[in-house]
């Protein structure tokens, strides 16, 4: 395949990639983001294997530079370059996970990873919230208590906020815009390459 149809194809994938970040700057309910999409669609069709990563990992920090010396500035002292290091840490396992589950890309695949990724942001977000915050107690049981506290279960009636099941939906929402959206994309342009190979 020509490098110029390998360079266009990087060039679609990260656009949209940013495209999808820059979508967290709209008003939307609590972990209902593009991020772990994000990681999913980069490790899925970028041939370059590190791009994966770093283009996700950027989106994510150029994003977060804004709505934390923007829109949030009132909640920081000073100018905020790096703020929360796990969800950084969690982007990039998803990407990682992604990588190996869509080696192979089909709706079953894109759905289990999209789920894979809920589970892998709750845990690792969730934890980050817990070691750094003040609201649970340093202890397992605090740890416990975040992570329940976190999933709208009926025996948990009382959780303030629905994170997990927002990241699910979340998560499946714009997981789908963004294959979906590359799918009608090739349709125009079936130059395009793309690491993973559909089945």
């Amino acid at each position: 395949m020509a490098k110029s149809s390998r360079q266009f194809a990087t060039f679609i994938v990260a656009a949209m990639i940013l495209l999808a970040a820059l979508s967290r700057l709209l008003p939307h309910p609590p972990n209902f983001t593009p991020v772990s999409g994000m990681a999913l669609f980069g490790a899925a069709y970028f041939s370059r294997k590190y791009l994966a990563y770093l283009v996700p990992f950027l989106a994510l920090w150029i994003s977060n530079l804004i709505l934390d010396n923007v829109i949030y500035a009132q909640y920081y002292d000073g100018f905020q370059w790096f703020s929360q290091p796990y969800v950084f840490l969690a982007i990039v396992l998803i990407a990682l996970f992604g990588s190996k589950v869509l080696r192979k890309i089909n709706l079953g695949r894109i759905i289990g990873a999209s789920l894979g990724a809920s589970v892998i942001f709750f845990l690792v977000s969730n934890f980050g919230a817990w070691m750094h915050g003040h609201t649970y107690p340093l202890t397992f049981e605090g740890l416990m208590t975040c992570y329940w506290m976190a999933i709208p279960f009926l025996s948990n009636p009382g959780a303030e906020h629905y994170f997990f099941l927002n990241s699910v939906i979340g998560d499946l929402f714009y997981t789908g815009v963004l294959f979906g959206s590359f799918a009608l994309i090739r349709q125009s342009f079936p130059q395009l390459t793309w690491r993973g190979q559909e089945a």
